[in-house]
């Protein structure tokens, strides 16, 4: 990610969002939530280099400032609560991604921070259907958001979206991260059998009552 244009276009990926230049100043563009009117992405150059603010969780802040040089503490923000983020190609687009994110996610405290949170409680080992995902971040009617959700996964590290299948147990066709057969792959590792495709959901599907 190196302009502005970039940034932008994936800050209004994001559900209920809006552009918006508050000091009617084209130096300054933001990205707000619209519920809330809340700002989580600005940009705006500063000594010939595009910066991007970002809202972060003050126990991530100096994380992120430690692994790159090029985030730095909020440019006239809180420090504790703000990162700044030099687009200066030294870091990967992935994490400049989650940075925003996880902004997003703090701003709005949206459906997508529930989900991400109910996937985390798949145990190893089971699966769980987009409807009961969707059931778990407070909503059975979402289910479609949770795809979208786990497509834009930021942290499949810690968010183990291959965990997910439909409601027949088949996996998904284009595996977000990794490519085709990467999720089948992955459940395998796991001791999950994958037959075709499939799941054998009356085998493997989390039961959230059960302890395992």
């Amino acid at each position: 990610m190196k302009t502005r244009e970039q940034a932008l276009k994936y800050g209004l990926s994001f559900p209920n969002t809006y552009q918006d230049a508050p000091f009617h100043d084209p130096n300054w563009q933001l990205v707000r939530y619209a519920e809330n009117k809340k700002a989580f992405l600005w940009t705006y150059e500063k000594d010939g280099v595009l910066c991007l603010n970002v809202k972060v969780d003050p126990e991530k802040a100096y994380f992120w400032r430690r692994i790159y040089a090029s985030v730095q503490p909020g440019y006239h923000q809180n420090k504790d609560h703000w990162n700044t983020i030099l687009l200066d190609g030294s870091i990967p687009d992935r994490d400049v991604k989650m940075m925003i994110a996880e902004s997003y996610d703090l701003i709005s405290d949206s459906p997508s921070r529930r989900i991400y949170e109910a996937v985390k409680k798949i145990p190893y080992g089971r699966v769980a259907t987009y409807a009961q995902v969707a059931e778990l971040a407070g909503d059975r009617k979402m289910a479609r958001a949770v795809g979208n959700a786990l497509h834009r996964n930021p942290d499949p590290d810690h968010i183990p979206c291959f965990r997910v299948v439909n409601s027949k147990g088949e996996l998904a066709g284009e595996f977000a991260f990794g490519g085709s057969g990467e999720q089948a792959k992955l459940l395998r590792a796991e001791g999950v059998e994958v037959t075709e495709g499939r799941v054998n959901l009356e085998k493997f599907q989390w039961r959230t009552q059960e302890r395992v």
